[in-house]
């Protein structure tokens, strides 16, 4: 088995947000902490991983073969998830050869890398890219990148039940939606699935359009029928993928400060600014209870330290 039973799960704590713009504003945030589940394998990583490996176990695989860029924080559980539960892993990655502290760890944790350059990862949405791959590692199941697809979707389903079990301690009795970062659109996907409609869920899109998240999106609520899918996008990119700017930094900065909790600038810092501009611009009436979702990733900003 390439990983520990469903019955096992990280279990994520509940906070609240203690900021002053949401203050003043009447709006209340909670945090749900998947950066603290565990120190690898962290954030939404985790939950895409379940699915996509008990498919790989049902098909007698011995690892897993996936995508990513220098930085990726996929590759990085992926490849820790492999050296700690002894599977193999392979990645395809993003450009071409360089060092950085992910692409170290990827390499101190086992696995084999290939640089794909900028064209041939671009091909990774056509018929046919898995197949030379397959030939090549006939024993390692097929992984999208970000660990994205419905089977990563269905994994993010049960961070629902993970919200609505420590609600109370709170003191809250509901919550009137989620707001989360975007990168492929299947932590989104998934919640979108548990929530069945119930609540709405808002994703900060970190990465511009032409990634196609959107499409992801619809793909995976065709795939499950869902005829009327309750989600929102908006763009919270700053201009183009990994863009980082001085605003962005400075409330990151100031965002630490003052509630404690870590944040990196491509995913969640990008969302929590995003959301901070909603507020603002009253798109949430006084009153509005939110469910944030920090998705971890924080070895990758190692990479963006200014």
């Amino acid at each position: 088995m390439l990983f520990p039973p469903n019955d096992w799960l990280p279990q994520a704590p509940l906070e609240r947000l203690p900021l002053g713009w949401l203050k003043i504003a009447g709006i209340e945030v909670a945090i749900l902490r998947l950066d603290l589940i565990d120190p690898l394998i962290s954030g939404n990583k985790w939950f895409k991983l379940t699915e996509h490996l008990k498919t790989a176990d049902r098909c007698g695989a011995q690892g897993i073969i996936s995508l990513g860029g220098a930085h990726s924080n996929h590759l990085h559980a992926l490849a820790a998830a492999g050296k700690r539960f002894g599977f193999a892993t392979v990645g395809l990655l993003r450009g071409h050869p360089q060092q950085t502290p992910t692409v170290k760890d990827l390499h101190a944790f086992g696995m084999q890398l290939h640089w794909l350059g900028y064209g041939g990862y671009r091909a990774r949405h056509e018929a046919g890219f898995w197949a030379p791959w397959q030939t090549q590692y006939p024993t390692l199941h097929p992984v999208p990148e970000g660990g994205g697809g419905l089977p990563g979707a269905r994994g993010c389903m049960q961070l629902r039940a993970q919200v609505c079990a420590q609600l109370g301690a709170l003191g809250w009795s509901d919550y009137d939606g989620w707001w989360l970062a975007c990168g492929t659109g299947t932590t989104l996907a998934g919640l979108v699935l548990a929530e069945a409609g119930e609540h709405t869920v808002y994703g900060a899109l970190a990465v511009p359009d032409d990634h196609g998240v959107a499409e992801q999106v619809e793909q995976i609520m065709e795939e499950s029928g869902v005829i009327a899918p309750d989600y929102q996008l908006c763009d919270a990119s700053r201009g183009g993928f990994a863009k980082v700017d001085s605003l962005l930094l400075e409330f990151i900065e100031h965002t630490e400060q003052a509630s404690g909790i870590p944040f990196e600038p491509l995913y969640t810092g990008k969302a929590l600014l995003a959301l901070k501009q909603q507020v603002e611009a009253g798109k949430f009436a006084p009153g509005t209870r939110l469910i944030f979702l920090h998705t971890g990733g924080l070895q990758g900003r190692r990479g963006f330290n200014p």
